[in-house]
């Protein structure tokens, strides 16, 4: 299986049609056909059912759709970023990022950043938190802000700060008629909304845990692949959500967000970089850092370097 394989049978499975497919992709229809059948074969499992009227994948079909369009928009990223790279010819620098730290201060630190060192190319990746680690090894990314306590000898970590938790409730729930802390015992025996489905280990077992550091087991699970589908489950009222506090700024009229009573209702938010690292861009980023927890009047971080 290779990359030309997947983009052939990507747009044959979004045309649904193969004389569509082979003129966007500007090639006759029978090699097209062709070389469909051999990802079958190599795959060992019928893609396309093309009895159906119009043409319909099949569940392998749908299931490989939905990781090729991942591998093709990885690759796509790759390229741009290697040709921006190439082009500007200056230092890159890449931060990866859970979804959740853009509500908590990340922008201000990217825009820091930004300002003090106009002459780097930075990028962005948004990467959970255990994708950060295999990430800062190969080299993807420079640094990592995530919520997971994950152990690597190649990684050194450093634990900005605890951010507290709440609960994200529909707005026609009885508990979003209160007021003050709740406890998460009066929780259980809700349908408990957690992200991100996959990978794990997740801030979604960091919110179990929680319960269970508490002696409690939530009556039911739901899961999400996101924070925005999580909070929009609880807007649908599907159930409720435990999220940091700085998600409240994803404002929504059909969510209410209560504060939780419990001790260790905190995530942290952990930043992550190569043990090794003495890069001029990761000492500018510590600096920015410094100043704006300074700034901000947060305690600076124990193991924040001055510098590399």
């Amino acid at each position: 299986m290779d990359l030309r394989q997947l983009r052939y049978f990507a747009t044959v499975a979004a045309e649904r049609n193969f004389r569509r497919a082979a003129e966007r992709l500007n090639m006759a229809q029978p090699p097209l056909s062709r070389r469909i059948q051999q990802l079958e074969e190599e795959i060992g499992a019928v893609l396309i059912d093309r009895t159906a009227k119009p043409m319909e994948l099949t569940p392998a079909g749908r299931l490989l759709y939905e990781q090729a369009l991942q591998v093709l928009e990885r690759v796509d990223e790759l390229r741009a970023m290697m040709d921006r790279f190439i082009e500007a010819k200056r230092p890159r620098f890449v931060m990866g990022f859970v979804a959740s730290t853009m509500y908590a201060r990340l922008p201000d630190l990217i825009r820091g950043f930004r300002k003090s060192a106009p002459q780097v190319d930075l990028g962005l990746v948004e990467l959970v938190s255990i994708e950060q680690i295999g990430a800062l090894q190969d080299g993807r990314i420079d640094v990592g802000f995530g919520r997971i306590r994950l152990e690597d000898a190649s990684v050194r970590r450093t634990v900005l700060r605890e951010e507290r938790l709440v609960v994200a409730l529909p707005l026609a729930h009885r508990l979003s008629r209160e007021e003050g802390p709740i406890r998460l015992s009066e929780l259980v025996k809700e349908t408990l909304i957690v992200y991100p489905r996959q990978p794990r280990p997740s801030y979604a077992d960091q919110v179990l845990s929680l319960f269970r550091d508490h002696g409690l087991e939530p009556r039911s699970v739901q899961e999400a692949r996101e924070l925005q589908t999580a909070v929009g489950l609880v807007a649908a009222e599907e159930g409720i959500a435990i999220v940091p506090v700085s998600i409240e700024r994803l404002r929504s009229d059909d969510v209410r967000y209560r504060p939780l009573a419990d001790t260790g209702a905190t995530s942290p938010i952990i930043m992550s970089y190569r043990n090794d690292d003495r890069s001029a861009e990761l000492k500018i980023l510590f600096r920015v850092l410094r100043k704006m927890y300074h700034d901000w009047g947060y305690p600076i971080p124990d193991g924040l370097p001055h510098d590399a």
